[in-house]
């Protein structure tokens, strides 16, 4: 008892078996472990006997000292189908199972009829090839930038890469892709200008040193006025080796996207090997993909460096399972029908009203994004909010992510799953009101 008879409140705090088998816990013990739940408990009881909290507040202070899941899944309302920052290119429902078949063993380098070694991801290269039967051979490593570099490393270390000064971009979080090429002992024999290269241009710079000419596609900026390029097709007269990098992994021509080259068209074209993102317009996982002349691609994989570029298991599930799979999600938002997204984003604005939210429905462009058909507008149309909902929105739960375009939160749904809807309504009316 206290001094004026009351019993200590400390003696309410709760046991520590009763909040470990308490559901949100349990569910928190079991992605973060047991142990790390346990001493965030131990944490909140401490905070109670010190008088911090309350007893009846120690199972909610226990689970807002844990860390969120990592990593979260976002709702994308921006109205960018490839947004960089959440990840680009959302899998497909037969990505996620077959990634979650890979989870355990499989026979990712296995022949079970014979019980003998097989080639490793055969799945995911047959299906690849499949799709671009122009290639005479694929193969796959982590990431856009890594089959790049694998295939400067194997054709021209040591001797040179003649590429357009207009051509020398810079990539993601300032990286430049000169020095990614040089990183692998290749000398740049840069022609032209930033505006104009011509055929002559190239010309004059091959010699006996000269390793390939590379073409890379600006997937991330446009150059226009007084300018002049130089397509494959004529690239490929000059008696050496034409790498394209053509970024965002389209395999075959897409009528939106009219100016970005696919693969299937640049290996017709005369290219030797292309290069590009699994990630990207493919709708897939992060990887590599090498597409082109099998002596090449052969020379490519057994390389050293091509061991330490080699993507696991789960990549090459979700990549075999992409390549087949006419409906991913990134397909299906560039796709969206925009009085379709206008009838749909009217809905979830009644039914707001109808709970007291006023919203508005404007019309809105989205984006590719990821790098891919700059200047490409897709007509789309969007919830109209105060700004101030942005920032509660973006750290609820789940987190929607919209855009901030003159002073209104605009929430795109061309990439929020038809079935989440509730969910973003229900985010929204979470946010407080004014009064």
């Amino acid at each position: 008892m206290t001094g004026d008879g009351r019993a200590d409140p400390r003696r309410r705090v709760p046991r520590t078996d009763a909040l470990l088998a308490d559901p949100a816990l349990v569910a928190a013990a079991g992605t973060l472990g047991r142990d790390r739940v346990k001493a965030a408990v131990h944490r909140a009881q401490e905070r109670a006997r010190r008088g911090e909290i309350a007893p009846d507040e120690v199972r909610e202070a226990a689970l807002a000292a844990l860390p969120a899941p990592a990593p979260r899944s976002v709702l994308n309302a921006t109205g960018v189908v490839l947004h960089t920052n959440l990840g680009r290119a959302a899998l497909s429902p037969a990505a996620v199972a077959a990634v979650v078949a890979a989870a355990g063993h499989t026979d990712v380098e296995l022949d079970l009829r014979t019980g003998r070694r097989a080639r490793r991801g055969r799945d995911a290269l047959d299906a690849l090839a499949a799709a671009v039967p122009d290639a005479g051979a694929v193969h796959v490593v982590n990431n856009g930038a890594a089959a790049l570099v694998l295939a400067a490393t194997a054709l021209a270390s040591g001797g040179e890469i003649v590429v357009s000064r207009g051509e020398l971009v810079e990539i993601g979080d300032g990286f430049r892709l000169p020095d990614l090429l040089e990183s692998t002992g290749a000398r740049l024999r840069e022609v032209g200008t930033t505006n104009r290269t011509t055929l002559a241009d190239y010309a004059a710079a091959i010699g006996p040193r000269t390793g390939f000419v590379l073409k890379v596609h600006p997937s991330n900026f446009q150059v226009t006025g007084f300018t002049s390029a130089v397509p494959v097709r004529r690239l490929a007269t000059l008696g050496v080796p034409v790498v394209a990098d053509i970024g965002s992994g389209l395999l075959a021509p897409d009528p939106l996207l009219p100016d970005e080259p696919d693969a299937a068209s640049t290996l017709r074209a005369g290219a030797a090997l292309v290069t590009a993102s699994g990630d990207k317009l493919l709708g897939g996982p992060q990887a590599g993909l090498l597409l082109g002349a099998a002596d090449l691609v052969e020379r490519l994989r057994r390389h050293p460096l091509a061991r330490a570029l080699r993507v696991d298991k789960l990549t090459l599930a979700a990549l075999a399972a992409t390549v087949g799979d006419p409906a991913t999600p990134t397909r299906a938002a560039l796709h969206a029908d925009a009085g379709g997204l206008r009838e749909r984003t009217e809905r979830l604005r009644d039914r707001l009203a109808a709970d007291g939210c006023k919203a508005e429905v404007v019309p809105a462009a989205a984006v590719v994004g990821g790098g891919g058909a700059p200047g490409v507008e897709l007509d789309s149309w969007a919830l109209s909010l105060p700004e101030r909902y942005a920032e509660p929105l973006r750290t609820g739960e789940p987190p929607v992510l919209g855009r901030v375009v003159r002073g209104r939160l605009l929430l795109d749904l061309r990439c929020v799953p038809a079935d989440a809807d509730d969910a973003v309504r229900a985010a929204v009316l979470r946010v407080p009101g004014d009064g």
